[in-house]
């Protein structure tokens, strides 16, 4: 393998451990979830500082009685006390509460559409659970009893959407208040919620599709609740759907849209706390197939939103069921409280592409595709072609190899390209080692790129000739290494031996953990490997050995980056590295159908040869120097006698 290639190769892997580094949480992300806390820890410790207080100066009243000791009462019964600091009389009237319906748990109501199974309770009138019909958790998956048994996002108790504002100076929450259901249907159910002289109506409807419409509306509280004080407290706790949990939470996280139109998230691994910056549009729970979606009509206001997401701790009893916590106070932007009113529409589904699209709201930007180039890449040419062999009902991995041959394709003049400059550098590299041998010292460095370049451009080889083709293959591979992972369209797709193409393939499940490897075998990964392993060796024969001391063994190097794959991949999506496998397999294949049928090595080293003899008959003639080449001889001389110089000393 050249030099170039070494250089390709090792781009690749320096990004790939980019990405793994990008993924751990930052410091950043560290001390915005202290700083959180310890505003939580001050913001209680105020206000028990301010209960404390007014328990302090609170009037101390004793009952005004009679001459005969009988409690003194006002015309209206109601009884009379002296207030000890004033010295004046005071009336208390009873404190009257209105009548509520109280339930321990919560009556469950029930609403149901060909996509969806949606529970909801009174207490709080919260949606407590939600059930996609047509997909399933991979531990029902993989039972094989031939029925799809409907998949939870969440149970009764891991989802709230409960209102805080102020009311006459209190806070007040609806999570744990009795809503009275005042109708139902088919597939519509209203809650009311009376408090002070007023009310709270939740609507929820079920659109069709994943949708679910939900409507709050505040009636006869103006004066009493302040304007865009309204809150929305959305908290979740998704459970866990998919084979390798540990793989599922590295993917969620809390993404929102500004009302610019610009996606922001929280991070998708480490515990992070984030205070909007601009209005929004809407905000999403996602996980790594599945995700809610709320989307405000009349959006959510800046002031006070903010999104929390945080991990749970080890030997919690949700630490194996449930992903991770989610929360997000929003800004309702209520301007009057009279009748105030706002609307959403809340999205329960897949994260497939295509339905996300759909909406045209930008929902599928919550995809992690990539970034910049290699999400490009996989909208405009991955994702499209994919999704059209999927379309035509073939399997899944037939899917994949069929993109794969046309990548191939496509990819080749670059693929010829770099067989070319790889035989001209084979055919170049006895010539290449004399030259290294002829100078071994650090100090004639420069006379031995000098004879390099002049071999170079006397035998119309270039070193640049096979790197360029390799940077412009990189953006493939690394916005594949995004696609995969995160296709809908894989999720408990089966192919050979591979049960589920959008998670790791299993020959072995040897129980125990090994550190940075797992508890299993995966074959596809292994069989990634050993072609990538072949690749090297066969290329093995191009690279020049490093003459001078100190300097890394590049064919060690080469060699290690296929065994490390065998454990960065081991958890990895099957179909990625059953991708990387048929890819790294054509690429072999096409380097001996080129090599049998359409470059005669023999013929190219005789074009060589002679290009040589021609540039030294030129040579003998005089020719003006380039002015990079007269640059590199006046640095030359520089360099001689620097060194010679230094020898006299």
């Amino acid at each position: 393998m050249d030099r170039n290639t070494v250089i390709g190769l090792t781009l690749i892997g320096a990004l790939l451990v980019v990405f793994t580094y990008m993924s751990q949480p930052s410091d950043k992300e560290k001390k915005a979830t202290q700083r959180e806390q310890k505003e939580l820890a001050e913001q209680a410790k105020k206000d028990a500082d301010s209960t404390e207080k007014a328990e302090k100066n609170k009037p101390k009243l004793v009952a005004k009685k009679d001459k005969d000791g009988n409690q003194i009462k006002d015309d209206k019964g109601n009884p009379v006390y002296l207030n000890e600091k004033t010295n004046e009389d005071t009336i208390v009237a009873p404190r009257v509460k209105a009548p509520t319906k109280v339930i321990a748990k919560g009556e469950i109501v029930r609403l149901e559409s060909e996509k969806l199974i949606v529970d909801f309770s009174t207490k709080g009138g919260i949606v407590s659970a939600v059930q996609l019909k047509e997909y399933e958790s991979y531990l029902n998956f993989a039972k094989k009893d031939g029925k799809i048994t409907p998949l939870y996002l969440f149970k009764d108790g891991d989802q709230t959407n409960q209102l805080i504002f102020n009311i006459s100076g209190h806070k007040y929450a609806t999570g744990n208040k009795q809503f009275e259901i005042v109708s139902k249907t088919k597939h519509k159910v209203v809650f009311k919620h009376d408090v002070a002289d007023g009310s709270i109506i939740y609507t929820y409807n079920l659109k069709g599709g994943y949708d679910l419409g939900y409507t709050i509306e505040l009636k006869d509280l103006n004066g009493k609740v302040l304007p865009n004080s309204v809150m929305l407290d959305w908290q979740m706790e998704m459970l866990r759907s998919e084979r390798l949990l540990s793989e599922q939470r590295k993917v969620s996280t809390i993404c929102y849209e500004s009302a610019e139109g610009k996606l922001d998230w929280n991070s998708e691994v480490a515990e992070s706390y984030k205070v909007a910056e601009t209005d929004m549009k809407w905000v999403a729970y996602k996980q790594s197939y599945f995700s809610s979606i709320l989307d405000a009509d009349n959006g959510f206001k800046v002031k006070g939103t903010k999104f929390t997401a945080t991990n749970y701790k080890e030997g919690s009893k949700e630490f194996f069921t449930h992903i991770r916590k989610y929360r997000s106070k929003l800004n309702l932007g209520m301007q009057s409280v009279k009748d105030g009113k706002a609307s959403f529409s809340w999205y329960f589904g897949p994260n497939d592409y295509d339905v996300l699209a759909s909406y045209d709201k930008d929902y599928d930007d919550i995809l992690n595709l990539g970034w910049g180039l290699f999400r490009w890449i996989n909208l405009y040419a991955v994702q499209p072609v994919f999704a059209f062999f999927m379309n035509l009902g073939i399997n899944a991995g037939l899917a994949i190899l069929l993109l794969t041959i046309i990548l191939k394709l496509v990819l080749m003049p670059v693929q010829w390209k770099m067989f070319v400059s790889s035989a001209k550098m084979k055919i170049l590299k006895p010539q290449i080692d004399d030259i290294n041998a002829k100078y071994p010292k650090k100090e004639d460095a420069m006379k031995k790129q000098m004879d390099m370049m002049a071999l170079y451009r006397a035998s119309g080889a270039s070193p640049l000739a096979g790197c360029v083709p390799m940077l412009f293959q990189m953006p493939i591979l690394l916005a594949v290494f995004r696609f995969f992972p995160a296709t809908f369209s894989l999720r408990q797709r089966g192919f050979l031996w591979a049960e589920d193409l959008s998670s790791f393939d299993s020959i072995w499940d040897f129980g125990t953990y090994l550190p940075l490897y797992g508890n299993h075998v995966s074959l596809f990964t292994l069989l990634m490997a050993v072609t990538t392993l072949a690749y090297t060796h066969l290329n093995s024969s191009n690279m020049t050995q490093q003459q001078q001391p100190g300097m890394p063994n590049m064919k060690i190097i080469m060699y290690m980056f296929p065994i490390m794959m065998i454990f960065f991949f081991n958890n990895y999506s099957s179909g990625l590295s059953y991708y990387y496998f048929i890819s790294t397999l054509m690429t072999i294949i096409l380097m001996f159908i080129i090599k049998k049928f359409f470059v005669d090595e023999e013929k190219l080293k005789a074009k060589m040869a002679a290009a040589q003899t021609n540039s030294a008959k030129k040579g003998t003639e005089p020719k003006k120097k380039s002015s990079f080449m007269q640059r590199l001889d006046d640095a030359q001389r520089q360099q001689q006698e620097r060194a010679k110089n230094k020898q006299k000393k």
